[in-house]
């Protein structure tokens, strides 16, 4: 058993520090206030490597573990919550298309995506079927080499902006196995969007909900098997949970980071805050549930690398204990810093904001438990 990090994943972990330092952390409150999109600076981290970070080198991925992609993600995560957590719902569908996708999508899609000259979302949870997915209601009608669709899909982050959205869609009857996946490209006609939703966190990115009304689809844009779309979408959110578990990582980080350097200057009843042992002891307690957050995200990422036969029930444990100990490290960091924590002036609203939102997607954790009894029934 070796904690130890490879001299190849230090150097990756690096990269992404460097990056998020000069190209995320300067520019995350505005981004944040102001709503934008930024779609160009991700773009340089496609250049880095960081859109197509698991998907086959065949058409330009870097072919990494999910290991080097916990640590990509926390370190970019601690520039900017959003963005990181955009970006790997981006590599998520990527890799869906490149993993489940004929020779022809791939080499069609994959690496437009890898570069980020095209920009996909993934298109799972409906307005009456959020946690419930195997009864989504959106159908994807044969009619000749088409495919209809009709239905929505809510909560869309990229809705509305991306070039392509890889959407579950029902070919087949009730349940799991009448579940399909099909990439719908931006322009076709059918394919529609609401309004852009108003949210507590996560401003640096679009959220809508993308609507069909009799959009047809060519046949050839079905990624793998008709009926096979549920699994590819779980095995999707395997690793999209670890992702989104990273990128708590790095918020809480910069979280506990800035609570540190504050009760190191702030004084109170004469000396500085950090000479308190109670809020030494609340420090190291922060502190400790970090490290077992990211030691849980790590195990899950080896889970997958090495397929093992528990990884869904690793990443479900990854990704609960992760982003409610992460949410509640950045509440207590803000209580640390008192009325000031409650200012934009500090990162630490945004931060709270932000991570609580990944309570909820990719699988509640409510839901997480689901998962973990359940594959604790197999044993």
């Amino acid at each position: 058993m070796d904690f130890a990090l490879t001299d190849d994943q230090r150097a990756i972990q690096d990269a992404a520090r460097a990056f998020a330092e000069a190209e995320l952390a300067p520019h995350s409150a505005r981004w944040d206030e102001e709503k934008h999109f930024p779609v160009a600076v991700m773009k340089e981290a496609a250049e880095m490597g960081f859109c197509g970070i698991y998907t086959a080198e065949e058409h330009g991925g870097m072919a990494l573990g999910r290991v080097e992609a916990a640590l990509i993600f926390e370190e970019l995560s601690r520039g900017d919550v959003a963005t990181a957590a955009f970006i790997s719902i981006h590599n998520m569908a990527t890799w869906m298309i490149d993993r489940f996708g004929s020779d022809d999508l791939r080499a069609s899609f994959v690496p437009d995506l890898v570069g980020m000259e095209k920009i996909a979302s993934y298109c799972l949870t409906e307005p009456g079927s959020g946690s419930d997915a195997a009864a989504l209601r959106t159908t994807a009608v044969r009619d000749g080499d088409h495919y209809v669709l009709n239905g929505a899909k809510a909560f869309i982050s990229g809705a509305g902006t991306s070039d392509l959205y890889v959407v579950m869609v029902r070919t087949g009857g009730e349940g799991p196995k009448g579940i399909s996946a099909v990439i719908v490209e931006a322009g076709t006609p059918g394919l529609s969007f609401g309004a852009q939703e108003r949210k507590m966190g996560w401003n640096a990115q679009p959220t809508a909900i993308v609507q069909f009304d009799d959009c047809r689809v060519p046949v050839a844009n079905l990624l793998g098997e008709e009926g096979a779309g549920f699994r590819y979408a779980m095995a999707g959110l395997d690793g999209g949970r670890l992702n989104i578990a990273a990128c708590s990582l790095g918020g809480a980080r910069l979280a506990l980071e800035t609570a540190q350097d504050y009760v190191t200057t702030r004084k109170q009843f004469g000396k500085p805050l950090g000479e308190f042992q109670a809020l030494q002891f609340r420090l190291a307690d922060m502190a400790t549930d970090l490290e077992a957050a990211r030691l849980m995200v790590l195990r899950g990422a080896w889970a997958i690398d090495t397929d093992h036969p528990e990884k869904t029930k690793w990443c479900a444990m990854a990704k609960r204990l992760a982003t409610d100990a992460c949410f509640q490290i950045a509440d207590e960091a803000l209580q640390l810093h008192g009325g000031y924590g409650y200012l934009k002036d500090y990162p630490l609203e945004r931060i709270v904001r932000d991570l609580r939102v990944h309570r909820i997607l990719e699988g509640t954790n409510e839901i997480m438990r689901v998962i973990i009894a359940r594959e604790m029934g197999r044993e």
